[in-house]
């Protein structure tokens, strides 16, 4: 009758915790018990969360713990849709999510974008006055694309280790070759990510980074940096078209032809011929 219990308890913080996840990212915090650790959510408030509940979530690829961070993964966004649904819910987990395929050069890249997971998202889906999208495909396109390179570039082989220490209180680092110990792939994105916000510049950097790979909120970002209401809708906007921009570049128009030449002289000049 005790293991039903405690199976039961399980199964409710399993479905809490995804639930607070769904709503976006949290961070970890030590827990007033030690079988337990504090999810921190900033606005939504925070949740205590058994600890084993949260490492069996993570060995189940439902949520992913980077460091001090916890998301859902993309098994954990439909299986919190299913939670979520009344009528329906393995049709419902499906619904917003799209298969995009990115051109680069000669290459075809797919990734999967959701269409309700994200402030950039939501965003995309809204309209201005003319009718058209605030967005264009191309800026969205690269939002999803830095959030994927984000998102692959975080993955450690020892990830368990480092956010369990993290809660413990002890300290700890990636060490002289915590580069080497990035999987090819990870390393890759890694560095995608960083030219990217190179090629944006530190103006426009740090926008992209809250709202498509950390998730925050507009009314968040607005806050934390002091902006005025309604103004990072505008600055993400502008930060998505110059890195539209970076992934693909405009083709260059060619020159050196002979319109292009132009020269000065009064109204009798006359050129000579060699």
């Amino acid at each position: 009758m005790a293991v039903k219990r405690e199976e039961l308890r399980h199964a409710r913080e399993r479905c809490r915790c995804l639930r607070f996840l769904q709503k976006g990212v949290a961070w970890l915090q030590p827990g007033a018990k030690e079988a337990s650790v504090l999810l921190d959510g900033g606005e939504r408030g925070t949740i205590s969360i058994l600890l084993d509940v949260l490492k069996a979530l993570e060995k189940d690829d439902l949520v992913s713990v980077r460091e001090d961070q916890v998301a859902l993964t993309a098994a954990g966004i439909a299986c919190a849709r299913r939670l979520a649904a009344k009528q329906e819910p393995f049709a419902s987990q499906h619904r917003e999510i799209e298969r995009r395929v990115l051109h680069q050069a000669a290459q075809k890249r797919f990734i999967t974008a959701s269409l309700s997971e994200s402030p950039l998202a939501q965003l995309a889906n809204r309209r201005m006055r003319n009718g058209k999208p605030f967005l264009t495909r191309a800026e969205f396109d690269a939002g999803e694309r830095l959030r994927t390179d984000y998102t692959r570039g975080q993955i450690m082989p020892r990830l368990s280790a480092s956010w369990m220490a993290s809660v413990s209180g002890k300290k700890h680092g990636s060490g002289a070759g915590g580069g080497v110990e990035l999987t090819q792939a990870a390393l890759a994105s890694r560095q995608r990510v960083d030219r990217a916000l190179v090629a944006v510049g530190p103006e426009l950097a740090g926008v992209l980074v809250d709202i498509c790979c950390f998730l925050k909120g507009f009314e968040q970002v607005e806050m934390e940096r002091g902006w005025p209401v309604r103004s990072a809708k505008v600055v993400l906007k502008t930060a998505l078209g110059v890195l539209a921009r970076h992934y693909e570049p405009p083709p260059r128009r060619e020159s050196g032809t002979a319109r292009s030449i132009l020269h000065w002289g009064a109204q009798d000049y006359r050129p000579k011929l060699a």
